[in-house]
């Protein structure tokens, strides 16, 4: 029994494994080729992220759905580097717009040149991954920017929060559809489309990574909560410090207004007061490390990644998809 990527992914087969090993070593390569710019400068801050490493999770998928066709054919590999730099590109905006300092260990690309340098290497690697996406084909073309738009529709409801009358749990969880959920679905679909695999294995593999990606945005929801920087690679309590509401905190609002609690009442009069004081952030992710609301977004993480399980029931027995099966478990364990 062997290990895949830093998720602790058990593959038991050692063709499927070599076949992962080989494709996780090409879009790696890919990515530094399709981050080299004729300016030097360009070619540093583009792979700042690429060589701080990663989880690299969605170009995992992408071999692993592969295996439904044929993992061999030439459009796998390009296709997990182009989902990998567009969302590559979306870390380099976000730290803009949440003014993160750490990103994957190491100092985030505004926090070293600035946040116009930040936006527009993100643009830049926006652009490196639609002229791969050119020579996948117009199907391609068409999946990508669909997946694109609702994820940056997703964004601007996360900013607008939701509509009056609308449960804000509901609506974070459409958000995070499209933030996550879809470019994660493109994946899966992307590694099995370009392997050649049958129209109905491509749909179902979608749908996987759809719930997948939804269960993965929550469980970092979690850690961002519970971990350290170290455990991380993130400064704990960013989306915090900046008021973006995740889960365990919607989770605690909920709660206070079911239940009336006075402590639960307290803490959300502490998280709407001025967390950028470092000791009032600090007591905030301290009570919220103990408080119910985390272990009921767990349960969510927990639910949604059920639902993933659950959505590959069609697709047949094979290693590829006990492998599938078992990053379910492993989305979850991360918010264990």
């Amino acid at each position: 029994m062997t290990v895949v990527g830093t998720f602790g992914l058990s593959v038991r087969d050692q063709a499927l494994e070599a076949d992962v090993q080989a494709g996780l070593a090409a879009v790696e390569e890919g990515l530094l080729e399709a981050t080299k710019s004729e300016v030097p400068f360009i070619t540093e801050a583009a792979q700042h992220l690429v060589r701080a490493g990663g989880k690299r999770f969605r170009p995992l998928l992408a071999m692993l759905a592969a295996q439904f066709g044929d993992p061999y054919a030439p459009g796998v590999v390009p296709a997990a580097v182009v989902v990998e730099l567009t969302h590559l590109a979306t870390l380099y905006h976000d730290d803009v717009m949440d003014e993160a300092d750490v990103r994957r260990g190491v100092d985030s690309a505004n926090t070293r040149w600035g946040n116009s340098v930040a936006v527009l290497t993100g643009d830049f690697l926006f652009s490196r991954a639609s002229h791969m996406l050119a020579d996948l084909g117009p199907e391609a073309v068409r999946i990508q920017a669909e997946a694109f738009e609702r994820l940056v529709t997703g964004q601007i409801l996360e900013t607008a929060g939701p509509r009056d009358g609308r449960d804000p749990v509901d609506h974070y969880l459409d958000v995070l559809g499209g933030k996550t959920g879809s470019l994660i679905a493109v994946a899966v679909r992307f590694g099995a489309m370009m392997a050649g695999a049958d129209e109905r294995v491509v749909d179902v593999l979608a749908q996987y990574g759809e719930r997948l990606g939804v269960a993965f945005q929550l469980a970092d929801d979690v850690l961002d909560i519970s971990s350290d920087s170290h455990e991380s690679g993130k400064t704990p309590g960013t989306d915090l410090r900046e008021g973006i509401p995740t889960l365990p905190v919607l989770r605690l609002r909920e709660r206070a207004e079911q239940l009336g609690l006075p402590e639960d009442r307290a803490l959300c009069e502490l998280l709407d007061s001025d967390l950028t004081d470092d000791a009032r952030h600090a007591e905030a992710l301290e009570r919220l490390r103990v408080h119910p609301s985390l272990e009921q977004a767990r349960r969510d993480t927990v639910r949604y990644a059920e639902e993933a399980r659950a959505t590959l029931a069609p697709l047949p027995e094979c290693d590829a998809k006990a492998s599938l099966l078992e990053l379910c478990d492993a989305v979850v364990h991360r918010a264990g």
